[in-house]
């Protein structure tokens, strides 16, 4: 008999009242989610199998089975060098939808529809994913005339866009120097507007003006202001930003909304910190 096959037998196939086969069912289901639940707090790192297995009790056949079954759904993925498992991309999106209701989103979506009001042009929030920056909202403003630069759940490179730039430059010198050496060859292939001197330029720019500016390099005609929002531990994990056509971000009209970028970030970071 196939053992793999019978482990994993059809319960339909299974006599009505007879037992499941230990590993199975339920307690594989609890098994496996304690163990991406492990993962999920190794706060980016990555966990060790043998970690893992130590942590969880579990031998290390069954730990390896439902670490193999969770990567191949996407809720982890393991690195090919280190072979640490980390969060896979459908955590991110189950994480992302829970945010809705739960998370940031829900907290920033006031000061995004009075941002996108008061300009008339579209708003964005995103925040930090490694040494990239994911997009988590859009919020559309009246003027007829929109920058399509941007969507909900599209990742950039650290630096790539103003909100990312934004985060990039409030993150420490040494950090800046890893994230653009990770992202140097990506961004030499689809990114050919950028350099990692010229992301070491915008970031001394953006550090001195206060707030990020793209001036077009990531889609002709379509310009961006950014700035960055900490969460309660101070950290730059999340950026606000306004995205208009060229002719609606001249240095007048900046001065003019970048104030009003700076006073809803500020007000999100205190909705996070709950002193609101």
């Amino acid at each position: 008999m196939d053992h793999k096959r019978a482990e994993g037998a059809d319960p339909a196939r299974r006599p009505a009242g007879a037992p499941q086969a230990q590993g199975g069912g339920t307690q594989s289901i609890e098994r496996a989610l304690a163990l991406l639940l492990q993962v999920g707090r190794t706060d980016g790192e990555g966990a060790r199998l043998t970690d893992l297995v130590a942590a969880s009790g579990l031998a290390k056949p069954t730990a390896r089975r439902a670490l193999g079954a969770l990567v191949r759904t996407g809720l982890l993925e393991q690195d090919e060098t280190s072979r640490r498992y980390h969060l896979g991309p459908e955590s991110y999106v189950l994480g992302t939808l829970a945010a809705r209701r739960f998370g940031i989103q829900a907290q920033a979506i006031d000061g995004l529809v009075r941002l996108a009001q008061a300009s008339g042009d579209t708003a964005f929030l995103s925040v930090r994913r490694d040494v990239h920056v994911v997009c988590l909202h859009r919020e559309e403003g009246p003027f007829p005339i929109r920058s399509h630069v941007l969507q909900a759940g599209d990742r950039h490179p650290l630096g790539i866009g103003a909100g990312s730039l934004a985060v990039l430059a409030a993150l420490p010198d040494d950090e800046i120097g890893q994230a653009i050496a990770a992202n140097a060859a990506i961004i030499a292939k689809r990114y050919p507007a950028y350099s990692p001197a010229s992301l070491r330029e915008a970031v001394a720019r953006t550090r001195k003006d206060g707030y990020a500016l793209n001036p077009g390099l990531l889609m002709a005609g379509s310009w961006g202001i950014g700035v960055v929002v900490r969460d309660p531990r101070g950290r730059p994990v999340y950026s606000m930003s306004l995205a208009a056509i060229e002719s609606r971000l001249d240095a007048a009209r900046r001065d003019e909304l970048v104030p009003l970028l700076k006073a809803e970030a500020a007000k999100l970071e205190r909705l996070l910190r709950g002193t609101s």
